[in-house]
């Protein structure tokens, strides 16, 4: 684990908010000069704290407002069938998140989708296609209460 200081928690706070923030602009924000800013965040990056910038895109406005939770069981949890299904999952684009799961089921899956006809393809086609797959259940989200893709620190 990666001590952080209050400025430190400064920094990665802005730059979740705006990862283009310019550094003199940051370096206002957080109560020091440009160079020691800079400086902190080069390490940060260097200690694997930040891994990357990115753009974030509405999923709604690219039509994408449809969200389903797929719960997976699988008929093999051998380390070989869990990789194979691991390399499977990751080269479907709709799912946006998967987690292997400690309880009832092995896999939990957060996938994205047009609407429920576009969900069902994407179950059929893709989903139900991945290695060991013993049984699913599906549960459509009706509302986003809470989706934030920032960490606290």
């Amino acid at each position: 684990m990666i001590e952080l200081d209050a400025t430190d928690r400064k920094i990665l706070d802005a730059l979740q908010q705006n990862a283009r923030l310019p550094v003199t602009e940051l370096a206002r924000k957080v109560g020091l000069s440009k160079t020691p800013v800079a400086a902190r965040i080069k390490a940060m990056e260097e200690a694997g704290l930040i891994t990357g910038y990115r753009a974030i895109l509405s999923p709604i406005k690219l039509g994408l407002s449809h969200v389903t939770y797929v719960e997976i069981r699988l008929s093999d949890t051998r380390e070989s069938a869990l990789k194979q299904f691991n390399a499977g999952v990751r080269q479907i684009a709709e799912v946006e998140e998967c987690y292997m799961i400690a309880g009832g089921f092995d896999y939990l899956l957060k996938v994205r989708s047009r609407d429920m006809a576009d969900y069902r393809r994407i179950m059929g086609e893709k989903i139900s296609a991945l290695p060991y797959i013993h049984a699913t259940s599906s549960y459509v989200a009706m509302e986003a209460v809470v989706e934030q893709a920032a960490v606290s620190v």
